[in-house]
């Protein structure tokens, strides 16, 4: 086994945990609002993938960081294990791959993004990410995963039916809305019949799984308030209760309310920077937040990575950057 300090790359949410008032968040008869309320009664504190590997953990690396948490830091309140960006490719962690706008990722036979059993051993047959998320949940602790917004261009161009339809992958697509970084999903047209049912079966595989915390990238900004909706709407379909964070940021104070009903963090700003200047302009949108904090609903500031990181960062680099200072949104 490596050296423990090839494990300590914990992310920290810095979501207003302390220096602000929560307000206290009221009792809701409505099912659904309890449900919201419940899952993230404080901010949510974990290990993230992708500051570490970028888009190519494995799970072996991913479990050898559970074993970490579970011995050294879950009584403090560390629970939470991510896994981040491309666990649906193969290898992905170049610039001219990151950039390709037709990336090779692995779907199933209902257009949803499944994994690579390249870095993923456990989840060939179907069996998804569950293998995973067990090992995670043999240690008391709680696993979660990134999602980019969308549908994959490939259910588009292979004419893949969505689950429980008998409408096409290309009827609900919207083929111009797609996300300026990432180039291996568009965009979701809500107004079209069988956009809900997609992301329902999205979600309905999610639970199945084991799922208990996800991330959407390429939805609060730019802001699509419609496919933040349709997610919401879709965990609470789905039968197991799920952490909702939203990425980028900034996400606009304007949509306060809306973020709220629906979500449990939201990104505040753009990818937090380790200077001076991002620290002060941080501080200065965690204040024009701070009224907007209750319990279960947490504006998110982005992460502090601790400890050892950028182990795999050779193939992210572009002008000697690495991609996940230039791009990342963690949790």
């Amino acid at each position: 086994m490596n050296s423990p300090k090839f494990f300590i790359c914990i992310t920290v949410l810095m979501t207003f945990a302390s220096g602000c008032i929560v307000k206290d968040s009221k009792c809701s008869n409505n099912k659904e609002a309890n449900l919201l309320d419940s899952v993230a009664k404080t901010p949510p504190m974990g290990w993230n993938s992708y500051n570490c590997f970028g888009g190519s953990v494995t799970e072996e690396e991913v479990k050898q960081n559970a074993d970490y948490m579970a011995k050294n830091l879950i009584s403090y309140g560390w629970k939470y294990i991510v896994v981040d960006f491309l666990w649906y490719c193969d290898n992905q962690t170049s610039w001219e791959q990151f950039k390709n706008r037709r990336p090779v990722q692995h779907i199933d036979n209902y257009g949803r993004l499944i994994p690579s059993t390249v870095l993923h051993p456990s989840s060939a047959g179907g069996k998804g990410l569950k293998p995973l998320a067990d090992y995670v949940h043999s240690k008391g602790l709680k696993f979660g995963i990134y999602i980019m917004r969308g549908i994959p261009r490939q259910a588009i161009d292979n004419d893949i039916t969505i689950l429980g339809t008998t409408i096409k992958a290309k009827a609900v697509a919207a083929l111009k809305d797609t996300c300026k970084w990432y180039g291996g999903l568009v965009g979701v047209d809500m107004a079209k019949q069988g956009a809900q049912d997609y992301y329902n079966s999205l979600f309905k595989m999610y639970a199945e799984w084991g799922v208990d915390f996800v991330r959407v990238d390429d939805i609060a900004f730019p802001y699509h308030a419609k496919e933040i909706e349709a997610v919401r709407k879709a965990i609470n379909l789905c039968g197991r209760p799920m952490v909702l964070s939203l990425s980028p940021g900034a996400a606009p104070l304007v949509r306060s309310k809306q973020l709220s009903e629906n979500a449990n963090m939201w990104r505040i700003s753009p990818d937090f920077w380790d200077n001076w200047s991002s620290l002060l302009e941080q501080l200065k949108l965690c204040r024009q937040w701070a009224p907007i904090v209750k319990e279960g609903h947490w504006p998110d500031a982005d992460m502090l990575p601790l400890g050892h990181i950028q182990i795999r960062s050779e193939g992210m680099l572009k002008n000697d950057i690495p991609i996940f200072r230039r791009m990342s949104s963690i949790l």
